[in-house]
């Protein structure tokens, strides 16, 4: 009976882990969501005020309203513009500004937080137009058509090229459905990728690069780049049937933040790309992009027994996060 007893109080102490654990990053979840909507919140809010006050008038319903009636009110255009265009010149001139910290290691107020030392010093240029090539022919060949099924998606919800935009309240809520719709699929259809057959005919091409760049997060083979690149970004959108405006700022957001992840510097005031790039070094560890599932389902172990997990926090000051948390130097043999 004993053997008995002890396998009992085994599974329930499991399962009481397990509880724990999703009540954690339940509220891991809930913390990040709500100090980034409180701060985002209060400084649209601030700007918004400032905007209406100085303008005497709706500045952005203004503005939308001119930019539609200059199209003619062309919702193919519109959304050309809004869902393509708008978000590939965000990519393109964050990654341009890297690229050239990459290639010619100036400015030294970007290579300075450099996260692995000695990596890409300077970036291999064949590996780089090898990495340039692929991302365009990415964005032309399967996002843009994706895009085309996305407008008739879009057009069948009927509020996407409304006059009048969404309330930022509304926004607000978008964006975290938005984000979290991006995590499930993000995480799971990433994870699916690592699986040895997966992994050797289609993410291994991704993973070509352990110490990662910019232009790197859309390096992928053809199917990786809509089943784990695109169908995340555009799901919650038409799931919510969203206007023009919020699929242009959260497509626009989803691939500067994937660049950072990607981008293979730690910079002060802007999210910690570290998660994602341990990713790159350790290939089994840090799946998501929040964290919560990796959280959830002992993904992260490694990442938050490493150094990488200390410095996983917005950098507030000027002092790379590689001088005041050091790796741990290697024992001579």
């Amino acid at each position: 009976e004993m053997p008995e007893q002890d396998t009992a109080a085994r599974a329930y102490s499991c399962c009481f882990s397990q509880e724990d654990k999703l009540l954690d990053a339940l509220k891991i979840s809930a913390y990040v969501f709500s100090t980034a909507l409180l701060t985002f919140t209060a400084l649209v809010n601030s700007f918004s005020w400032f905007m209406q006050n100085i303008t005497l008038g709706n500045f952005w319903q203004t503005v939308w309203l001119k930019f539609y009636n200059y199209f003619e009110g062309d919702e193919w255009t519109i959304f050309l513009i809004g869902a393509a265009l708008v978000p590939a010149l965000a990519f393109w001139g964050f990654n341009g500004i890297l690229m050239v910290a990459d290639i010619t290691g100036k400015p030294t107020f970007i290579t300075r937080y450099r996260i692995q030392l000695g990596k890409n010093d300077p970036v291999d240029t064949k590996k780089l137009c090898q990495a340039i090539y692929t991302a365009l022919g990415n964005q032309f060949f399967i996002s843009l058509p994706m895009l085309v099924a996305m407008f008739h998606v879009m057009k069948w919800w009927g509020n996407t090229f409304s006059k009048e935009l969404p309330t930022f309240q509304w926004f607000l809520v978008e964006l975290s459905i938005f984000t979290l719709v991006e995590e499930i699929l993000f995480y799971y259809t990433h994870r699916l990728a690592h699986h040895p057959v997966l992994y050797k005919h289609i993410h291994k091409k991704h993973h070509e690069w352990t110490a990662p760049i910019g232009v790197v997060s859309v390096y992928a083979h053809p199917v990786e780049h809509i089943v784990s690149n695109t169908l995340p970004v555009i799901s919650g959108p038409m799931i919510m049937g969203s206007h023009i405006v919020s699929i242009t700022v959260w497509v626009s957001l989803a691939l500067v933040t994937t660049s950072i992840s990607h981008c293979g510097y730690h910079l002060p005031f802007l999210p910690s790309p570290e998660f994602h790039d341990f990713h790159h070094l350790k290939f089994n560890q840090c799946y998501g992009v929040l964290g919560v599932l990796d959280y959830l389902h002992g993904t992260d172990r490694v990442f938050r027994q490493s150094k990488a997990f200390q410095r996983h926090k917005v950098l507030l000051s000027l002092t790379p996060l590689s001088e005041s948390i050091p790796e741990t130097p290697k024992k001579a043999e």
